[in-house]
């Protein structure tokens, strides 16, 4: 019976991910992380349980998920008076984005120029970062790191030479703006 819910969100991220492109952040997102139920290969379960994670764009709301969510079992549940399905929410990290304008964009652009002659720092990433909590918390904060691959995956690495220009940038930035 979880079939028609995965479908419902394979749909649902198609829609998202056609809809609203945020310039730092690309297009919202869903998908199934974790699935499990059933006790042996040859019975059918007597229960399922789907974890998503559904990564959403400034803007969007908890409440907005929440209600995709319960439209998606709603619509799998018509029909079927055997199905149950409940969408309680985990863990709601609100998304983050800072503008251009803000004081520490503006302080560590130009901290950038000034050591590595560039300040091409914007690029779109679509992980979530404790960057949301810090905003939140009021302090002042800006995504920046060095470049490099395979985040969370069993390979990952990073630039040493774009590590040691970061941790410059890093020292002068902060002793720049916090003074």
């Amino acid at each position: 019976k979880m079939c028609g819910v995965l479908v419902g969100l394979t749909e649902l991220d198609g829609s998202l991910r056609r809809g609203p492109i945020h310039p730092l952040v690309e297009s919202a997102s869903i998908h199934a992380s974790l699935i499990e139920g059933g006790i042996e290969l040859s019975t059918y379960p007597d229960r399922c349980l789907l974890q998503i994670e559904r990564r959403t764009i400034p803007g969007e709301t908890a409440a907005k998920v929440q209600g995709e969510l319960q439209s998606i079992v709603a619509k799998v549940g018509e029909g079927d008076p055997a199905f149950r399905g409940e969408v309680r929410l985990g863990i709601v990290r609100d998304p983050f984005e800072i503008s251009i304008d803000a004081p520490i964009v503006q302080t560590l652009r130009r901290v950038m120029n000034a050591t590595i002659g560039h300040d091409r720092i914007f690029k779109r990433t679509t992980g979530w970062m404790d960057s949301a909590l810090l905003s939140a918390a009021g302090i002042p904060t800006v995504v920046f790191g060095p470049g490099g691959d395979g985040a969370h995956a069993a390979s990952e690495w990073i630039d040493l030479d774009q590590l040691e220009a970061c941790r410059k940038i890093y020292l002068t930035t902060v002793r720049e703006f916090c003074g």
